[in-house]
């Protein structure tokens, strides 16, 4: 599954917010991660493989046992979750980020692992942090329900699980060199103009609905 990044906007201080995605999958205890993310860790893009004891390795000793407990249930539990911890970067550099994340199920509604996003906020500073903190969980919200809602009409429509659906997005994505969100809206948009149920379909799904 591929984990869009893209460069932030700017807090009210002027500093830019980097952002990057991350994917942990339970089978295999075994993590994904953006450049961006590499990056914030300080690491070049595909340098190294991040690992739950890699990841706990660069948090802050004072943060430590937060993001422990943050990262068990990640890794057990899953739903939706979010932290704001620092971590040391391989330069000795203490940065402050914002994790934000929300658990990922298959077809059958198991789930099998959760995705989400790092947010660099370590130059923000004084009362801006909050609100372009707030800004950016807030843009990732609805990101998110934009992808999840355009998902969803793929695996209706053709059939298919959830990550082919996003498969499906990610490669009209590239194909446009447009951003995913953009391209779920847009098809969110068309289906809506162009696309009818018939009353038939939709009796048959009032049934199903009601006496399922």
């Amino acid at each position: 599954m591929a984990i869009e990044t893209e460069l932030g906007p700017t807090s009210e201080s002027g500093a830019p917010h980097r952002v990057g995605g991350f994917l942990y999958h339970r089978i295999g205890d075994r993590w994904e991660w953006s450049d961006a993310v590499a990056r914030i860790h300080g690491y070049a893009p595909g340098q190294i493989v991040p690992t739950t004891k890699l990841l706990l390795s660069h948090k802050h000793p004072d943060d430590l046992r937060h993001v422990t407990q943050t990262l068990h249930a990640i890794r057990t539990s899953g739903g939706p979750f979010s932290s704001r911890h620092r971590i040391i970067d391989t330069t000795g550099a203490t940065r402050s980020v914002v994790v934000v994340g929300d658990r990922i199920v298959d077809e059958s509604g198991d789930v099998v692992g959760s995705s989400g996003f790092y947010i660099d906020i370590t130059e923000s500073v004084g009362p801006t942090v909050k609100e372009s903190v707030d800004e950016m969980v807030n843009e990732i919200t609805v990101s998110r329900s934009v992808i999840e809602q355009a998902k969803g009409m793929l695996m209706v429509v053709y059939e298919i699980p959830a990550d082919r659906a996003f498969d499906i997005l990610v490669w009209r994505s590239q194909e446009t060199n447009t951003k995913l969100k953009s391209v779920a809206e847009q098809l969110i948009t068309r289906v809506r103009g162009n696309f009818h149920v018939s009353t038939v379909l939709r009796n048959r799904f009032d049934q199903i609905l009601l006496h399922h």
